[in-house]
């Protein structure tokens, strides 16, 4: 579903963002990236969906080059991609039935979603979006009158209502509390399994990587430094990606509660 090639990401002052990645990511997997900050994950990510290009190599999305893609070609790419940020990126003065429909933009002309007009398919499946992460009475409450967690969960409607084949989370819980953060992981595995939806996700915690994921890659200053099922990242292997052992802020669960 979703092939790098040989891909790096150099920044102006010369910094690699991404060092001669190849990865290959299958159908339905729920994949946890882990490393440091500046490892390169937020970067991996924004490369996948192209809201930073690379510098080498290519990324095929079934089989199609995102990086070569352009015009309506890209945005047909793209609609297939869900992102999910760690700051919810939601328009806070509008409904959160709103925010979730913006997820259909991709389906219609530019002069109907900018006169909000949505058909009855739409509106729809933007409400199924909400009741699958249980948030369905909150359609009519502005987005800023919401918890954090809330917030986050309508991001997952909003890429729900897109009708992803695939979900980008970049950092989904970094500021949840730790009863937020299990619904939120909750709700995106739960998606996962069910609906068979590809999952990447850029975590920080060790804990939550071994808890949720099927798949672990490690990422240190840019290179892939582990790849493998969640039975063989030891925390001697995490010490390999972290460079040192595991401290106590990198673990979750009951320590950080």
């Amino acid at each position: 579903m979703i092939e790098l090639q040989n891909v790096s990401k150099r920044y102006p002052n010369g910094t690699k963002g991404l060092d001669n990645i190849n990865l290959t990511f299958a159908k339905g997997e729920f994949i946890v990236i882990v490393g440091l900050s500046g490892a390169g994950k937020s970067t991996l990510l924004r490369s996948i969906n192209r809201l930073h290009d690379i510098s080498e190599g290519d990324i095929l999305i079934d089989g199609q080059s995102i990086t070569k893609a352009k015009g309506k070609q890209l945005r047909l790419i793209r609609r297939n991609i869900g992102m999910i940020f760690q700051s919810f990126n939601l328009v806070k003065r509008s409904s959160v039935l709103r925010n979730v429909l913006a997820g259909r933009v991709g389906y219609h002309s530019t002069l109907r979603t900018l006169a909000g007009r949505f058909p009855e398919k739409d509106m729809n499946i933007a409400f199924e979006a909400l009741d699958r992460v249980n948030i369905v009475e909150k359609a009519y409450s502005r987005a800023d009158e919401l918890s954090g967690g809330q917030q986050q969960r309508v991001a997952i409607a909003r890429v729900l209502a897109q009708e992803a084949k695939m979900i980008l989370a970049d950092e989904p819980v970094a500021s949840l509390d730790p009863l937020t953060t299990k619904q939120v992981m909750d709700d995106l595995k739960k998606i996962n399994v069910e609906l068979g939806i590809t999952t990447i996700v850029n975590l920080h915690y060790v804990d939550l990587a071994r808890q949720y994921a099927t798949r672990i890659i490690g990422l240190r200053a840019g290179q892939v430094v582990f790849d493998g099922p969640v039975a063989e990242a030891t925390d001697e292997r995490f010490a390999e990606i972290y460079g040192r052992p595991i401290e106590e802020d990198e673990l979750l669960g009951e320590r950080r509660a």
